[in-house]
């Protein structure tokens, strides 16, 4: 067999797996829905009415948001194994964890996406707030 010979055959069997993997989109309904997707790439100037390639578009979504969300994750593991041993009495009653900010902005530079945020960034909705008056600092 020469080489022209298998990279045909190696191309066909690509193709052919793509064309499957293609065609059981149409059966496979993704966490974020087809409108949402066409809304956002219409808004970028991409209109496709392939429903196919607006749901491979949603699972290459789906699996950033997912693989930032266990990176984010790590990151909170990490960051709170370092709390000091004092704290570690605490933290043994109480296991939740709690992503940040900063969590999520590690996690994403990871995948070379930069998240800056103001320099004055609440973490919770009460925080600045007085909790005898329940007013404003």
């Amino acid at each position: 067999m020469n080489p022209n010979q298998q990279t045909s055959e190696v191309r066909h069997e690509d193709d052919a797996a793509l064309s499957e993997f293609l065609a059981s989109l149409m059966d496979y309904t993704p966490t974020i829905p087809d409108e949402l997707v066409e809304h956002y790439l219409a808004r970028s100037g991409f209109q496709c009415p392939d429903v196919r390639l607006i749901r491979l578009v949603a699972v290459a979504t789906q699996k950033f948001v997912s693989d930032v969300a266990t990176e984010a994750l790590q990151q909170c593991k990490a960051r709170q194994s370092t709390v000091v041993k004092d704290k570690r009495d605490k933290q043994q009653k109480d296991k939740r964890l709690v992503l940040t900010m900063e969590d999520l902005s590690k996690a994403l530079g990871e995948y070379g996406v930069n998240v800056k945020h103001q320099e004055y960034f609440a973490d919770s909705p009460s925080t600045g707030i007085d909790p005898a008056t329940g007013m404003n600092e």
